[in-house]
């Protein structure tokens, strides 16, 4: 079962995409080794014009201090066709690198939310609501995830989510292969098996 998240979010505009997720300049590193996967988080959103960081109320940078590896946000919100773009599925990695729990959005790009979801990297909600406009940059929020909802604890408000749906056992197995494992979907004789 997914536990609930809560933490401080990060607000950003409409199709954030996968490029300004992670730049291509970034992707010489390999998320299989540890040192280099930290590199993603370091990197995650660092393409996104000031325009779109940290809405509604104009840029906030989304890490601390140059050194920074991880961010001090675990929740998105974001507005329409969150990343969007290329097929490039080192985007979820990137965020989930940086600390990010779950990202809510009014909808997803369906290659993001698929790469999210099959490796477990973070929750894709999608909002009932535009939330861009309702919610701050910093607000302590708390997505509540078995009542499909966001409570933002800063303002006392509450918010529909769409319930994850069939996606919730993989999210929670942690992506796709652990889940087919566990549902034993996968042949002793597969690779991806051991």
């Amino acid at each position: 079962m997914l536990e609930n998240v809560r933490g401080l979010v990060y607000v950003l505009g409409d199709n954030i995409d996968t490029d300004q997720i992670i730049p291509a300049q970034y992707l010489m590193y390999n998320p299989a080794i540890p040192e280099e996967y930290r590199m993603f988080g370091k990197y995650a959103l660092s393409g996104v014009p000031a325009a779109q960081a940290g809405l509604p109320h104009g840029h906030v940078p989304f890490h601390g201090p140059e050194d920074e590896f991880v961010s001090p946000y675990r929740i998105i919100v974001a507005g329409r066709n969150f990343g969007c773009g290329s097929s490039r599925e080192h985007a979820p990695i990137a965020l989930n690198a940086a600390g990010i729990r779950v990202v809510v959005a009014e909808f997803f790009a369906r290659i993001f939310y698929r790469n999210a979801v099959n490796g477990g990297y973070l929750v894709p909600f999608e909002s009932v609501e535009r939330l861009v406009e309702k919610i701050r940059t910093g607000d302590e929020v708390e997505i509540d995830v078995a009542n499909a909802r966001l409570i933002n604890h800063t303002t006392g408000q509450i918010h529909p989510l769409k319930p994850l749906g069939d996606i919730a056992p993989i999210l929670a197995a942690g992506g796709l292969f652990a889940y087919a494992g566990q549902a034993g979907l996968l042949s002793s004789r597969s690779p991806m098996a051991s």
